[in-house]
């Protein structure tokens, strides 16, 4: 399982494997899948078994399909999971599988000794992970090894899977390919392209409600930002106001927020005179509107910042973080360079002196 999340069965998916027993279709399906239909998704009365590429049904409306190829076998994998959702009536049943890193990397253990997997290993992400996010390098990739050799992270798998319009209800590792069972809740999302660059640029809510872009180095596995809400209902906040025990955040990607790198790029949103450098926080429009109308309101008067009344305050929960924020836009709106001034020099001693981060 994911760390940090734990899926949980829907009631109405509860384990019915007579259901699944009376089904036409179940000498056409895997016994893998099979299985999974009986502990997820009993009530699948219909379903559509593909094993062929690109004969996904356009019409149809079955309320359970099987992919049975690795969805790493289409180019596009979100041209094909959009296609899954057109297929599916609302509340649908979606099963197949996937190769990610972790599969990947547990494949190539076991089939080198000791002394050769780090070598493997190594010459594998270089090739396998690395390149084919390379624009031009990553379609001389393809040409050179085939799409079905792209791999992506778990987190990434989960994110395009929300992205489409679905619901994960239930991951599993099984003989070393990493399966899915989701639900599809609505239309797939028109989704900007993501970007697997180092630099990422994030949509924030800025001034009079407008929303901006902020540059950050990447500290997130690519379609993170479809996961927010879910990791907010599974894990909701911890101290300090962030995500608890957020999965979406790679191992270097802690180890450049932990240091600060992360929101160096901001810098040039300084100069673009998107934020000044106190302030509040940049939001999202997700944890946005967690905040009450009043902040709300009191927020979009004014710019963000660069260094946010957090680092002065150092509040513990939500709550904590609106009043300190509330208390900084009062005094702010009152007398702007005294109030910055002063918030500026409390930041940095608490940062230098105190060592205050954020959570």
């Amino acid at each position: 399982m994911l760390r940090g999340l734990e899926i949980e069965k829907i009631d109405h998916l509860a384990a019915n494997p007579a259901s699944l027993q009376e089904s036409p279709f179940q000498s056409e399906i895997p016994e893998v899948f099979a299985d999974l239909i009986s502990a997820y998704a009993a009530d699948c009365l219909r379903p559509h078994f593909v094993n062929v590429p690109g004969t996904v049904p356009a019409s149809g409306n079955p309320d359970c399909l099987v992919v049975g190829f690795s969805i790493n076998h289409q180019a596009n994998h979100n041209q094909l999971l959009n296609t899954c959702n057109a297929a599916l009536v609302h509340g649908g049943i979606f099963l197949g599988w996937t190769e990610t890193y972790q599969t990947r990397k547990a494949s190539l253990k076991n089939r080198h000794s000791k002394l050769i997997f780090p070598v493997a290993y190594a010459w594998d992400a270089i090739w396998h992970r690395f390149l084919p996010k390379v624009p031009i390098l990553g379609a001389a990739h393809d040409w050179a090894f085939g799409s079905e050799q792209r791999l992506m992270s778990k987190v990434e798998m989960i994110g395009r899977l929300y992205a489409a319009g679905f619901e994960l209800l239930a991951e599993k590792i099984i003989d070393g390919k990493q399966y899915f069972v989701a639900q599809k809740t609505t239309a797939a999302i028109q989704a900007e392209s993501p970007t697997y660059a180092p630099l990422v640029k994030l949509k924030r809510v800025g001034l009079r409600g407008r929303e901006f872009h902020i540059y950050k180095f990447r500290t997130m596995y690519p379609y993170s930002e479809y996961l927010q809400e879910m990791v907010f209902s599974q894990n909701n906040l911890q101290v300090g106001g962030k995500f608890k025990d957020d999965f979406r955040i790679s191992k270097f990607g802690r180890f450049l927020r932990k240091i600060w790198l992360d929101e160096l790029p901001m810098v040039w949103n300084l100069v673009r005179g998107d934020i000044k450098i106190v302030g509040v926080r940049p939001l999202s429009r997700h944890y946005f509107n967690l905040y009450s109308e009043e902040l709300k309101t009191k927020r979009t008067q004014f710019r963000p910042g660069l260094l946010p009344p957090f680092y002065a305050d150092l509040p513990k929960t939500l709550e904590d973080i609106m009043a300190s924020e509330m208390k900084y836009l009062q005094a702010y709106e009152k007398s702007p360079f005294k109030t910055d001034m002063r918030y500026f020099f409390k930041i940095l001693s608490n940062i230098v002196l105190k060592g205050a981060r954020s959570a």
